[in-house]
């Protein structure tokens, strides 16, 4: 049986240290959707099994978690899983169709249909903790792992429009047409999600991360309204877990203060706005994280060097940095790009 190396103290603290802003002997880095089509060995899997089926297998996420911790120096680990677990046990209709994504047959498109909606405490997604505390014994030590869940506003859009949109059109019909059944259903999911990441940390996540990742779509004045509350709600109800939490989305240049007033040990940045000005628009009293294109790992490995250098230049040193990509890492990226990338934040960001 091969024996596992366990990493030395520095990068089994180096991680969790950034995200409580306190020094390290190099720049943390770890990627969204670092288990996934890209490498070989989850194709492998993902061709015997469905994604649902390899999230509700305790033994096949901890594996799937696994595949880039062992094929690469990264520093964090985050749990195979996906954020529209916790539609199905609150009653709806989930299947992963190929090539379209995630599609919900039952949408959410009236108070009824809100009202309907299970008000669950996490327990039915137990495969998920299961998960957790595996991975964390096949880790034993060598990086933290992270958990995660999908933020209220991303969850609401994806059960309102039944699928991935472009505009929104229907979510944006009930928070501006039923602001009452809107903030209902967002605070459904606000105390499903609270007790869901609970859950997790009790399980064993180290760090747990909030995805919003379609919230982009909103303005300032309406991510104040309809949103801020409910991400603010779920914080708070965390703050005495003892881990930290991550809160990420996506085209959130216009947000960032207001994330960053909704709450969150760390903000996540995305590509579209240079890190050192959105690190001053968020504080630097707060940890952040990002924020290279994902695209950027398509290209020659001069360029991905030059942009990883420019990001670090802009975070300057300084503590609480979290080297990430600005999304998820896509499918068909070269792997050995991946571990170009991850060796250079290492590298350059050597103190």
């Amino acid at each position: 049986m091969q024996s596992i190396v366990t990493a030395p103290p520095s990068r089994q603290n180096r991680f969790l240290r950034a995200c409580l802003g306190e020094a390290v002997d190099t720049t943390p880095v770890w990627f969204m959707r670092q288990a996934g089509r890209y490498m070989a060995e989850y194709r492998r899997l993902r061709a015997k099994h469905s994604i649902l089926e390899m999230c509700k297998t305790p033994e096949l996420a901890a594996e799937v978690t696994m595949q880039p911790i062992d094929r690469f120096p990264l520093d964090a680990a985050i749990i195979f899983a996906d954020i529209l677990l916790p539609l199905e046990p609150m009653g709806l209709h989930l299947e992963f169709a190929e090539g379209e994504g995630p599609v919900i047959d039952n949408p959410l498109r009236d108070a009824a249909a809100v009202d309907r909606l299970k008000q669950i405490d996490g327990s039915e997604l137990q495969f998920v903790m299961d998960a957790i505390s595996l991975t964390r014994k096949r880790l034993s030590g060598r990086v933290p792992l992270i958990g995660f869940a999908g933020a209220p506003f991303t969850l609401a859009s994806y059960a309102i429009e039944g699928g991935g949109s472009r505009n929104y059109i229907h979510t944006k019909q009930m928070m501006y047409g039923e602001p009452k059944v809107w903030h209902a259903l967002m605070e459904k999911f606000s105390k499903v999600l609270t007790s869901y990441l609970r859950r997790q940390i009790e399980a064993g996540a180290q760090a747990v991360q909030l995805f919003d990742s379609w919230v982009g779509c909103l303005s300032a004045g309406d991510y104040v309204e309809y949103v801020k509350p409910h991400v603010r709600s779920i914080v708070e109800g965390l703050k005495d877990a003892g881990v930290p939490l991550i809160h990420f989305g996506t085209g959130t240049a216009a947000i960032l203060k207001d994330m960053r007033e909704a709450g969150g040990d760390v903000i996540g940045v995305d590509w579209r706005v240079p890190l050192d000005q959105a690190w001053n628009t968020i504080g630097h009293d707060r940890a952040v994280q990002g924020n290279l294109d994902p695209v950027t790992l398509f290209g020659p490995i001069p360029e991905i060097e030059r942009r990883v250098a420019d990001i670090l230049r802009r975070a300057g040193g300084r503590p609480g940095h979290i080297f990430n990509l600005g999304h998820g890492i896509l499918p068909n990226t070269p792997v050995e790009h991946v571990a170009a990338a991850i060796d250079l934040v290492h590298k350059l960001s050597a103190r």
